[in-house]
This record gives C-alpha cells, structure tokens and sequence, in this order.
C-alpha cells in the first residue's frame, strides 16, 4: 500500500512539473543552465548571503561541487561570491541583479499560473491541498540526503 502511494505521489508530483515547465518555461530559458545550477540559483534566491557550505548542505552535494557552480555561475554573470566580514574565508552568495530579476518574473508567472489553477478546484479540493502540506513538508525533510539513514 505504501510502495503505490509513492509511485503516485512521484507521478502527481512529476506531472505538475511537467506541465509547469512546459507552459512556464525555465528561469533561464536563453541559456543552457544545467538542473545544478538552476538549482543552485533558486537556492541562493531564497537565502541571499548564503554560504557555499551552507548551499551544498542544503542541495545535498559537497562543498567543491557547490564551489565548481558557483565558479561557472560567477563566470556567467549570474552569481556574486562576496568574503564574509567575520571571516574573510568564507564567501557570501548572492543573485546578481540581472539573475535575479529573471527568477523572480519565472516564480512570478509559476505562482499565477497555479494560482489559476487552485481557483479553479473546488473549496473541498483546495482544502485537501491546504492541509497535506505540512505533511509534504515533513517528507521533504525525511527525504533530505542528510536524513537518509540508509543508501537509496
């Protein structure tokens, strides 16, 4: 019962990307930004100041993967690797201007367009979506790499 739970969560999930992306497009759809990056990118959107440590805690990838990212997407002009005033050692990521302008008019046209789609549900149907989010964030934390208590 649980194994066909998980295969259709994964399916409902995978077709709600999907679709997303195809009527949405990707947040640099000019350029050819590998899912890492991109990654990487959202990331550091929603923690601006973020370390390279903290970013490959966070992605699940080790810190000289991080750091070879953010390198590429320095190089690109979308990233900015500021030292940390406490400790000169540690770089500071945050969004170039550009970059960030672009990411938040791609999260803008996501969350209208599913915006519409919730309207368009039922009060019930909205209901039911309302209320299985803390689960879904409770099994996104469970399915965090640094909370796998055994390979997968």
């Amino acid at each position: 019962m649980t194994e066909v739970l998980a295969e259709e969560l994964l399916a409902a999930l995978g077709l709600v990307r999907r679709h997303l992306r195809r009527s949405v497009g990707r947040p640099f759809p000019m350029s050819s930004l590998s899912d890492s990056q991109s990654e990487l990118i959202r990331t550091v959107r929603r923690n601006p100041g973020i370390s390279v440590a903290e970013a490959a805690a966070e992605l699940g990838l080790v810190a000289n993967t991080v750091s070879t990212l953010v390198g590429q997407l320095t190089e690109r002009g979308l990233l900015q690797r500021t030292p940390d005033p406490a400790d000169r050692r540690i770089a500071r990521l945050t969004l170039t201007d550009p970059a960030r302008e672009q990411v938040e008019a791609w999260r803008d046209r996501r969350t209208a367009l599913v915006t519409r789609a919730l309207d368009d549900l039922d009060p019930a149907g909205r209901d039911a979506l309302q209320a299985a989010l803390p689960v879904l964030s409770v099994l996104a934390d469970r399915l965090h790499p640094e909370e796998q208590k055994e390979p997968v």
